[in-house]
């Protein structure tokens, strides 16, 4: 994406969630100017680090003795909790020149805990405060450490490039001299050649679908740029068969939420199914009915129509798997549902070699 474009995606990102952007693009092509625009254009401080120039006491502070207690100061950049709302850069993330450097900001970068304050060290960062990365592409061309895969998957990877249109527009913004800007309009090719793809090996992971559902959630994306953003987060492959499945809704699977609250409108849909959605939806009831467990006479009702329709090795396997949730199990086991699940929970028995009947 150009500079424009990820400004509008890191305003998102910043005011919506608690994810931990990290900004990759060649020498020059505006990341930084990017991201003081963005403090200033939503009124926030910026507080730079060259991570690069750090040691591990410039992020974690000097230790010093209180009493029979060691403490470590508070750094001179640290935001305190009554500052005003601080985006805390760290530049160079991959040019930090120890590796303990490294190892210490890497719980900094670190998206908190639900419920908890982002950390660094004994330190912790009041929630009206983020952060930020920026790291040029390890493709060869810089002096730049390689990042190890669970670093990145702690980040929302935003790629940016830039050319000659968006190189103008900012010149015309900044009211760069007119000759520069002249000679560039006929000299394109004076602007820096970009390197290789900037691709980082971002791969799908739990960590990384759960930043996906904050992003869906409580981002507002450009429909232009959400498939860039997921890619960032999980890989594109993974985006792309991710953004082709929110298109495709006659191939998804029912939901949980389909079958025990809609019963009657989805029925037909429920019955045609593929074995392979039916597997999904399957799995579905089993981990919804996990958490929640307590079913209402219709949700009851409805779980035992689907249970009815599935093909006999199916509808066994998917009794087999409810049994396991108590709730469930006292639920579906009733005298009045033994048309459906008795033969089921028959063969389980005599399986499991528990039961006789």
């Amino acid at each position: 994406m150009q500079v424009e474009q990820m400004k509008t995606v890191l305003r998102e990102l910043l005011t919506m969630t608690d994810l931990t952007p990290c900004v990759v693009g060649h020498r020059g092509v505006g990341k930084t100017a990017g991201i003081v625009q963005v403090c200033r254009e939503i009124g926030w401080r910026y507080q730079p680090l060259r991570l690069g120039q750090m040691e591990v006491g410039d992020l974690v502070g000097i230790p010093y003795r209180d009493g029979d207690i060691m403490r470590w100061s508070r750094p001179s950049w640290w935001p305190a909790d009554d500052d005003p709302p601080t985006l805390v850069h760290c530049d160079e993330l991959n040019r930090a020149q120890q590796e303990d450097t490294l190892q210490a900001i890497f719980q900094f970068v670190e998206p908190p805990t639900e419920g908890l304050q982002r950390a660094l060290h004994t330190h912790r960062l009041h929630p009206r405060h983020k952060v930020i990365v920026t790291i040029n592409p390890p493709d060869g061309s810089y002096q730049v450490a390689t990042l190890d895969r669970a670093l990145i998957d702690r980040m929302v990877m935003v790629y940016v490039e830039s050319d000659y249109p968006c190189w103008a527009r900012y010149a015309a913004a900044r009211g760069l001299d007119g000759e520069v800007r002249g000679f560039l309009a006929s000299n394109r090719g004076m602007l820096a050649m970009q390197g290789e793809p900037m691709d980082l090996q971002v791969e799908p992971t739990e960590r990384g679908w759960e930043m996906i559902s904050t992003l869906r959630r409580q981002c507002r994306l450009p429909a232009d740029l959400t498939m860039e953003v997921y890619a960032g987060v999980v890989g594109k492959e993974a985006a792309i068969t991710f953004m082709r499945w929110l298109t495709d809704r006659s191939g998804r699977p029912l939901s949980a939420q389909d079958l025990l609250d809609r019963w009657p409108d989805v029925a037909e849909q429920a019955a045609a199914q593929r074995d392979d959605l039916q597997a999904a939806t399957i799995n579905d009831l089993q981990a919804t009915l996990q958490i929640s467990s307590s079913l209402n006479d219709e949700q009851e009702r409805h779980l035992v129509a689907y249970l009815a329709i599935l093909p006999r090795d199916l509808r066994f396997g998917a009794i087999k798997t409810l049994l396991r949730i108590p709730a469930v199990a006292q639920a579906i086991s009733q005298d009045k549902y033994d048309h459906v699940v008795f033969e089921a929970i028959r063969t389980i028995g005599a399986e499991a070699g528990a039961v006789s009947f």
